[in-house]
């Protein structure tokens, strides 16, 4: 196939596309390099890729609304992954026009140019952080998650929202994926597993929120990887149960399915760091903070309908995890 995919210098995108290329497809990948954080580390991903002959890096970003309209018309993709997006809960109370400007803006234009380009199958990065103040475990997409408590959160959400108006409308496939904190080597530097290995290196106490309460379901790159290369081939279709009197979110009449992709086993965090500990063979100095605004306490992933429509079956625990990202870490900044 070929498949667009936007994101490609990111953590998912740059292993989603190393993963397609290996396995035969063609690849359009854009990326725009923004500086969000460090630039290096991203080219670094790209450099990965940049030289397979079945790789084409486009260097614009998704709000352009011409240029994307000119990457559909001269490319014309099969499929579309969609993985770029402004990033982070805690950036969206400072920035929040870039979550507007990337996450509904640039996401209208894929839109679009699915539409009008005939593409077989749209899957894009949702997140659960759409839960926001749902308490019930596990999250579930079958669940109302009308209360976000993000801006980043409420982006994703409207994602969902139109993507559903082009299925209902055009008939144009397309999949949600709910990522739940996703780590692993080449993983991003603002989130905590990178920000507390860096620190412990360099003797530095690590922020620990929430003063530890929390629960993640911390999920290995290379599981989501697989759940995503597994979503692409399976094309969404319209639900024939469906109905308005009863109305299931994660289904439709429409060509339209939403996933959650997780690992299912909610991690505390305290434990988290420990694993952290043994693999670095050092103690972290812990700054215990309270809950920051926006973030939620908990997170747990039911991936029952992603395993019944595509058998995915994440299968590392964080203590492989944890420690092939230590490895990575060391080889990568040499200490």
């Amino acid at each position: 196939m070929k498949v667009l995919v936007t994101g490609t210098a990111g953590f998912i995108g740059s292993a989603l596309a190393k993963r397609l290329l290996a396995r035969g497809d063609e690849v359009i990948g854009i990326d725009n390099l923004n500086d969000y954080y460090d630039v290096n580390l991203k080219k670094a991903r790209l450099a990965r890729i940049a030289e397979h002959p079945s790789f084409t890096d486009v260097r614009i970003d998704i709000a352009d609304r011409a240029a994307m309209e000119a990457v559909f018309a001269d490319h014309k993709p099969d499929r579309v992954v969609n993985l770029a997006a402004q990033a982070g809960v805690r950036y969206s109370l400072i920035n929040p026009h870039a979550y507007v400007e990337t996450n509904l803006v640039g996401f209208m234009n894929i839109l679009e140019g699915c539409r009008h380009h005939d593409v077989e199958h749209l899957v894009y990065a949702s997140s659960s952080s759409v839960y926001g103040a749902n308490t019930a475990m596990p999250f579930s997409v079958h669940d109302n998650v009308d209360h976000p408590m993000s801006l980043y959160a409420a982006s994703k959400k409207a994602n969902e929202l139109m993507a559903h108006t082009y299925s209902s409308l055009y008939g144009l496939p397309t999949t949600g994926l709910r990522f739940f904190t996703v780590y692993g080597p080449w993983g991003r530097p603002d989130m905590a597993l990178f920000l507390f290995t860096r620190n412990m290196l360099e003797g530095q106490p690590i922020d620990v929120f929430n003063y530890g309460k929390h629960r993640r379901d911390f999920t290995y790159i290379d599981d989501i990887v697989e759940g995503v290369m597994r979503t692409l081939d399976h094309v969404a279709t319209p639900n024939p149960d469906w109905s308005g009197e009863a109305p299931d979110s994660a289904t439709s009449f429409a060509p339209y399915r939403l996933y959650n992709i997780g690992n299912n086993q909610p991690v505390d965090l305290m434990h988290y760091i420990e694993v952290l500990e043994d693999c670095l063979g050092v103690k972290a100095e812990k700054n215990l903070l309270p809950l920051q605004p926006g973030d939620v306490p908990d997170t747990y992933a039911d991936v029952a309908d992603l395993v019944k429509d595509v058998d995915y079956q994440p299968a590392t625990p964080v203590e492989q995890g944890v420690a092939e990202f230590v490895r990575w870490y060391r080889d990568f900044y040499k200490v």
